[in-house]
């Protein structure tokens, strides 16, 4: 869903995307009726209350989103539409001051941090039908610039490929829905596979090129159990097998290791790997301050992953954010795997001051993204952005 918003001498665009492994907790994609259904309902009931509306008040403008549909989950007009206005909203408005996106929303004139590009390599569960039961194997390149992260990640990707060719000859190599390999392999030779690539890419760029994960373990988490291909493990046994995957292979990063409401398992993790690793929260916070204040509470992690269709407006998204850094937590900005080529959250990690920025590592809609980063960092070197009327 893609929404268009102007205002006199200034006109932004954003499309929002749609995930296929997707919190309980999330605000609904659409109403009951699909896209259509939203498109009706958003011109009904949204478009009245919208027009004539500040586009430098956000706080005001989300607010009228929400007042037009009428539920605390946005099943009146649709999460997707909602975010893709509020998104819209900002942009508008930091073109009409002259300014990009991020300098816009975090107020500053130079980036806090460079988000570090984390880029799927091999892509099982939801994503990736015949792959592995883990979703996501990625790399994580930190401590450097986009001008160079980006194409680490990519020299991870091709070395990967050469890797699962050479130990799959003549076996089709597919990709999956973020651009991530396909192959018939088991959950740790895969695992052995990121790693050595990993280690061949930090040596052929001279960056920190590290090993990262995303579980989903919703996914595969049934009757109390966690179920793989080859053994199924109770929630202690996958907290002991996600402390010896992180132990082993030096992960720095584990993304929904538990199932969605299993607090007591995030913070027994973050107790044993935390002071070396990020525990990285999706579907148990789905960017909401609510279920985030809790997982603060009780300690269950030490980043949230942030995606604002999961929360329907940027004003929730910025609440969601405040919240995990006034509390010393990480926040990685996430895109979807519906992703669209708009390159609006490579804006928001700069503006965020993420810690890493998921984007997949090749693909049209997933480059769209990165090549936005290279250009924040272009647009830097030629000046820091000033505040004026366009």
């Amino acid at each position: 869903m893609e929404v268009e918003v102007s205002t006199r001498g200034a006109r932004a665009r954003v499309a929002a995307p749609s995930g296929a492994s997707t919190g309980a907790t999330e605000v609904k994609a659409f109403p009951e009726g699909g896209a259509g259904a939203a498109l009706s309902a958003f011109r009904r009931k949204a478009v009245p209350k919208l027009l004539g509306r500040d586009v430098e008040d956000q706080e005001g403008f989300d607010e009228a989103l929400e007042r037009a549909d009428g539920t605390d989950s946005f099943a009146g007009i649709g999460g997707n539409p909602a975010v893709a206005a509020s998104l819209a909203c900002a942009r508008c408005a930091a073109q009409a001051l002259g300014l990009p996106l991020w300098a816009y929303l975090s107020h500053r004139r130079k980036p806090e941090r460079w988000p570090g590009p984390q880029g799927n390599l091999i892509g099982g569960g939801a994503h990736a039908v015949g792959g592995t039961d883990i979703q996501e194997y990625l790399a994580f390149t930190r401590g450097a610039p986009p001008s160079k992260s980006v194409f680490a990640n990519a020299v991870a990707h091709r070395l990967v490929k050469e890797d699962l060719k050479a130990m799959f000859p003549g076996a089709p190599l597919g990709r999956g829905d973020e651009g991530a390999w396909i192959a018939p392999t088991t959950n740790d030779r895969a695992m052995q596979v990121l790693t050595r690539c990993l280690k061949k890419a930090s040596e052929e760029t001279g960056l920190d090129v590290a090993p990262a994960l995303d579980f989903a373990a919703s996914e595969f988490f049934r009757n109390e159990k966690y179920h793989y291909k080859d053994r199924s493990l109770t929630p202690a046994e996958q907290v002991d097998y996600v402390e010896m995957l992180v132990e082993a292979h030096g992960i720095v990063s584990v993304e929904d290791p538990f199932a969605q409401d299993d607090f007591g398992s995030f913070a027994e993790l973050t107790r044993r790997v935390g002071a070396r690793c990020m525990v990285v929260g999706d579907d148990i916070f789905t960017t909401n301050a609510l279920r985030l204040e809790r997982g603060i509470r009780e300690g269950a992690g030490n980043a949230v992953l942030i995606k604002p269709n999961q929360i329907g407006t940027l004003t929730g998204t910025r609440r969601a954010v405040d919240l995990a850094r006034s509390h010393g937590w990480a926040t990685v900005t996430s895109h979807r795997s519906g992703e669209t080529t708009d390159d609006t959250i490579a804006h928001l990690a700069v503006a965020f001051g993420s810690v890493g920025i998921k984007t997949g590592a090749v693909g049209g809609e997933r480059v769209a993204k990165l090549n936005e980063l290279i250009r924040i960092e272009e647009g830097l070197a030629k000046g820091a952005p000033r505040k004026g009327r366009s």
